[in-house]
């Protein structure tokens, strides 16, 4: 029988850092995973670079059914105490884009830093191993009127007083993802919120998608929005073309709010007063309506829009202004329902899971004592930029602290 502080399963970024300064506050802990590889999210994250957290982070920029829940997490742990782990360990960063901040060189920097960590911590690491099943005992033959988990696996039966799923989601199975920590939640009567791809591409069907499938490709800046006028939520960024639909950041991050067979809102010229444009040109120019259109968004989306219909097919001069109004209004109002999206094949992270409300915010033990819960496996969904990272940081850290308390 191998026995253990704690024992956590995922060798992930929350399950590897909680590991880490578990081990450093003096528990003896066992990480272990199905795969043979540590921290595949990290490794092909922010195109290799991992988009490890962002300096501006509050409870703001979480989807929860239980939104409060994640704030005590983050005010304990915030991107400060994150960067000043990456300078000791001297990992250099930088800023892309609103507060992101990526790896200078590769993710793998970050993920051998996290490796250290649980080395400092005297951390064992069990990789492949495959959880055959967990029991709970009522009472630890270590601490008398304490739990204790028993878990078997395929190189032997594991003891420990505590248990933490550090899984994640459904999203991106060729990595590795899987059920599992839902599973576990649900057998010991926890409730979950129903998991759903996040952070993904939205699909539109064949006939309705025909007319802008040849925009695939194309990126520029736009405004997007879903929900009603009370939970309406909108975003600022780049959205991209494909063949199947819409993609890029503005799309991804809108993915996380919408509902299914309720439409998305674009503004493919957030920046302009169009309709007055195009009055004026109407004045001043005898060029056809679609290059004039051309000279203030990408000439391709102006084609495409001036094709739907044939009062624009002329010079600018020659349409009416009703029609002019109508194009200006159909860019910067284009109503569009999504027929899905690409699914956890394709998701960054999944949205859903364990309800927080199960849970302490203080330390993510359930309320089955000895259980904890961190990281996506969690009903905690981080928009894009890096808060999904740091949601993995401040989940594994209350939770580490919270085992080394009920230890004490």
């Amino acid at each position: 029988m191998n026995s253990f502080d704690a024992v956590i399963v995922g060798a992930g970024a929350a399950g590897l850092f909680c590991a880490g300064v578990a081990g450093q506050l003096g528990l003896k802990v066992l990480v272990l995973d199905h795969s043979d590889k540590v921290a595949e999210k990290i490794r092909i994250s922010g195109g290799g670079r991992a988009n490890f957290t962002n300096r501006e982070v509050s409870a703001a920029n979480f989807l929860s059914d239980n939104p409060k829940f994640c704030r005590s997490a983050l005010a304990n742990y915030t991107p400060l105490h994150f960067l000043a782990l990456m300078t000791r360990h001297g990992i250099a960063f930088h800023e892309k884009h609103k507060g992101q901040l990526f790896c200078d060189h590769s993710a793998e920097d970050l993920i051998a830093m996290l490796l250290a960590e649980c080395d400092l911590g005297q951390v064992t690491r069990w990789q492949a191993c495959k959880v055959i099943s967990i029991e709970k005992s009522d009472e630890s033959p270590h601490e008398k009127g304490l739990s204790s988990y028993l878990i078997e696996s395929n190189r032997g039966l594991i003891q420990t007083q505590s248990l933490v799923i550090a899984t994640g989601g459904l999203s991106i199975p060729k990595i590795g993802a899987t059920d599992f920590g839902y599973r576990i939640a649900r057998q010991f009567g926890l409730n979950v919120v129903a998991p759903r791809p996040a952070l993904v591409p939205l699909t539109f069907d064949g006939t309705q998608w025909q007319s802008f499938s040849g925009l695939a490709g194309l990126s520029l800046p736009v405004s997007i929005e879903t929900g009603g006028k009370k939970s309406r939520i909108r975003f600022s960024e780049d959205l991209l073309f494909t063949h199947r639909g819409l993609s890029g950041p503005a799309v991804l991050q809108i993915s996380s709010f919408w509902q299914d067979n309720t439409p998305i809102r674009l503004n493919l010229a957030p920046k302009l007063a169009l309709g007055q444009h195009l009055a004026q040109a109407k004045l001043t120019s005898k060029k056809r309506v679609a290059n004039e259109l051309a000279a203030l968004v990408p000439a391709r989306l102006a084609d495409a829009w001036v094709a739907q219909d044939a009062a624009l097919e002329r010079p600018v001069n020659e349409a009416t202004d009703k029609a002019l109004l109508q194009l200006a209004e159909r860019l910067q109002h284009w109503d569009i329902t999504p027929t899905g999206t690409e699914g956890y094949k394709k998701a960054e992270v999944t949205a859903g899971g364990v309800d927080t409300r199960e849970l302490s915010s203080q330390t993510m033990q359930s309320r089955v004592p000895g259980l904890y819960f961190i990281g996506e496996v969690v009903d905690v969904t981080g928009w894009l930029g890096g808060y999904n990272f740091q949601w993995a940081w401040a989940s594994a850290f209350a939770c580490a602290h919270g085992m080394a308390t009920t230890k004490l």
